[in-house]
């Protein structure tokens, strides 16, 4: 029996002249988080139509935010913020905190 397919998920990119990076966003609470879309429609309609995206599975997108300084994935955000002023003081986050658990929140730009 063939093993199913992971599900593809759409991730935010910055596109460079020849190679492409993940776009990391931060949390309300100003954690670095990625995003990841069910869909392209999904994706344009919080990022817009403009906004460079690639496919991943969620395994591949986890390996390479592995070794970064975020906490995780939010799945499917439900809008963005405005970029936060430097210097803004950040709230204090609770304890167990999962960034799974944002699914449908919003996200700032990191």
């Amino acid at each position: 029996m063939a093993e199913a397919s992971p599900h593809l998920l759409f991730v935010p990119v910055h596109a460079g002249t020849v190679t492409q990076s993940l776009r990391l966003f931060r949390t309300a609470a100003g954690k670095r988080t990625a995003v990841a879309f069910s869909s392209p429609a999904r994706l344009m309609k919080v990022l817009g139509a403009d906004q460079p995206w690639t496919c991943l599975t969620e395994p591949v997108l986890r390996g390479l935010i592995a070794d970064l300084d975020v906490i995780g994935v939010v799945f499917d955000p439900a809008g963005t913020m405005p970029a936060q002023p430097a210097g803004h003081a950040q709230s204090a986050q609770p304890a167990g905190y999962a960034a799974e658990a944002l699914a449908g929140a919003s996200v700032r730009a990191a």
